[in-house]
């Protein structure tokens, strides 16, 4: 049960620390879209993630390495640029944003999902490197109280995150606040892939 619980407080503190995956959820929870799925596929994939590390982190640590770090940042860096393309209306030069939310597929919704969690390098430094670093000299079933307790660390954070939201959005009516909402969402955002660009330099 320490295991478990030490599981729980190293992935709860990775966890907590906002990106583009959380913002995502973030506004899947204010839209009232699919904040189940979402929640349910973050949650997933962090699961898969954390074991992946803890029972396959000396595999990993001899393949991964920083050329495909490079590639996976290309990826993230051209997929947030496409997402924040999507949030930027150049008509009569505002941002467009309204409480009037677009109809979005199952199929859309699950891409849009995984790749906000697949393409990010960090998902794969903190839970599959550092969990899987951290947790290497554990017994065997020490291993599996320490993932068991990191995974219901991001089910319990992704699920809160996503229905908070959505319970916050009864109380968001006004356009101005949608508005700057979707204008915080686009600065974090460009943030992000500032930071991604100034990784790819970095890498030559």
């Amino acid at each position: 049960m320490d295991y478990l619980l030490l599981g729980f407080l190293t992935g709860l503190s990775l966890i907590l620390a906002i990106g583009a995956q959380n913002i995502f959820v973030i506004e899947q929870g204010l839209k009232k879209q699919y904040v189940f799925l979402v929640c349910l596929i973050c949650s997933i994939s962090d699961l898969i993630l954390i074991f992946l590390g803890i029972f396959l982190f000396q595999y990993f640590g001899n393949f991964f390495n920083p050329s495909l770090e490079f590639i996976l940042n290309i990826l993230l860096l051209v997929f947030l640029a496409y997402f924040i393309y999507g949030k930027i209306s150049f008509k009569n030069n505002k941002i467009s944003f309204s409480k009037k939310i677009k109809k979005i597929s199952i199929s859309n919704i699950t891409t849009k999902t995984l790749a906000f969690t697949y393409l990010n390098p960090h998902v794969y430094s903190d839970t599959v490197f550092f969990l899987g670093n951290f947790s290497k000299n554990f017994l065997l079933i020490d291993k599996f109280y320490f993932g068991i307790g990191a995974s219901i660390a991001s089910f319990i954070f992704f699920f809160i995150l996503g229905y908070s939201s959505k319970l916050l959005s009864n109380h968001l009516q006004s356009d101005q606040i949608w508005k700057r909402i979707n204008l915080f969402i686009i600065i974090f955002m460009s943030i992000i892939a500032l930071y991604i660009l100034i990784e790819i330099l970095n890498f030559f």
